[in-house]
């Protein structure tokens, strides 16, 4: 559908957020919330635009690095403040046949909904749903199928109110009728802004056809506010996991678990409650135990926990990660790390054992370092590994040994005080016991 451009508008500030960031870098399910938005756009056409205005810069910088193709324009709010104005900013070489213009405060549209409205014959479809509670919505006010007007609920008669056909917020228009239409807008109303609406009204008194298109209410919701978000962000984990169990993933409480919306998992997995997923993890026929978390991992014919942390940049194969198990930047091929270890920025190879307590000790203060742990190895609890260091393999790390060179093949590392015992010692300390 490269005959469509779609313009996003993302320049307002989302006062009612209450943040100092802007309203469309607020993430839902791992990501901003234009992210999603500018996803769904890409599934439908290659000429993709967004409107900036507040924190520009910011919005700029995070859109063009997920989205580099992506045009970018500024809006005049001064000169050109409104919905208009927005879209004024982003038509300069517009030589699509239709063009599409959503807002970026809409995470959940669906881009099947954004082709349905596309794919209307009319020279402006915009998008209605059906709300069982209208009050509070613009109406969308039909006769024999053509929309006749928009009108917003304080200026709503009561035949008019009584509608439920709904204004959803997106709109397509015939690109050469939007360029013409545009200009036309004035901005004689209280707020002294430039609306989009008003091309609505003016293509419908010039006679060209408007029609609407039913979507899903739900999908189309706006976030203005923290509260709005966690409900968005609900909904969407609902969805994300929903498609996940129909594929054959087991969620033990899935309302208890969080999937980020990068994650990729797939086969025979189980993932217990209070599980966290978070950013571009793939995991594929692993078992994931209650209270885990996963950020930017890999984990692949595996079991992880309960109550352990793969911090980002963790590939792990065929391996046993147990409770309060910590690893970052870690590669694990077939090991077994049960339990009570910090395992960051290292290597460790097939066969090799993780005692309790195990730690790679892999930063100086100034500066990360690596651990390399051939295959059969055997740690002992309590061991250090001062990186950096090279454990070779078949080496033998004795429990409570502080490691801090390279071992050769076949070795036993002992590093530690020879035990001394000095008999009556505690009566010596405390005093002799009474006897009884």
């Amino acid at each position: 559908m490269n005959d469509i451009t779609i313009i996003v508008l993302a320049a307002g500030n989302g006062t009612r957020m209450k943040s100092s960031k802007s309203k469309v870098l607020h993430t839902i399910c791992g990501e901003p919330m234009i992210s999603h938005i500018l996803k769904k756009s890409y599934e439908i056409t290659s000429d993709v635009r967004a409107v900036l205005f507040y924190q520009f810069d910011e919005v700029k910088s995070a859109i063009l690095s997920q989205f580099p193709d992506v045009k970018i324009y500024k809006q005049d709010s001064i000169n050109k403040p409104g919905t208009a104005g927005a879209v004024e900013a982003a038509i300069s070489e517009l030589s699509s046949q239709k063009t599409l213009i959503i807002c970026g405060d809409m995470p959940l549209i669906e881009a099947s909904e954004l082709k349905a409205l596309c794919q209307s014959d009319a020279d402006v479809s915009i998008s209605a749903f059906e709300a069982i509670n209208p009050f509070g919505y613009g109406r969308v006010i039909t006769n024999g199928g053509n929309v006749t007007k928009i009108v917003e609920q304080k200026d709503a008669n009561d035949e008019e109110k009584s509608v439920n056909l709904c204004n959803a917020g997106a709109y397509c228009f015939d690109s050469k009728l939007l360029k013409s239409l545009i200009p036309l807008i004035k901005n004689d109303n209280a707020s002294k802004e430039f609306y989009l609406t008003d091309a609505i009204e003016l293509a419908i008194k010039n006679g060209y056809k408007v029609k609407h298109t039913l979507v899903n209410e739900e999908n189309f919701m706006g976030i203005n506010d923290k509260f709005a978000l966690s409900k968005a962000e609900e909904i969407m984990q609902g969805n994300i996991k929903e498609n996940l169990m129909k594929n054959g993933v087991i969620m033990h409480l899935p309302s208890t678990i969080f999937i980020d919306s990068r994650a990729a998992i797939e086969g025979e997995c189980i993932i217990e409650p209070n599980v966290m997923i978070m950013g571009n993890c793939h995991i594929k026929n692993s078992h994931i135990k209650s209270g885990s978390v996963i950020e930017d991992s890999i984990i692949i014919d595996s079991d992880i926990g309960p109550m352990a942390h793969l911090r980002p940049k963790s590939n792990i194969t065929q391996t046993h990660i147990g409770n309060f198990v910590e690893l970052k930047n870690a590669k694990l091929d077939t090991v077994k790390a049960g339990h009570l270890s910090y395992l960051g920025d290292c290597e460790i190879g097939n066969g090799t054992n993780v005692g309790c307590g195990t730690i790679t000790c892999n930063y100086d203060g100034v500066k990360k370092h690596k651990t390399i742990i051939g295959k059969n190895v055997f740690i002992g609890s309590d061991s250090q590994l001062v990186a950096p260091v090279n454990i070779a393999d078949d080496t033998l790390i004795a429990a409570g040994t502080t490691v801090t060179n390279d071992s050769q093949k076949g070795d036993l590392i002992l590093a530690r005080s020879k035990q001394v015992n000095k008999a009556g010692y505690f009566y010596h300390f405390f005093g002799k016991s009474d006897e009884k």
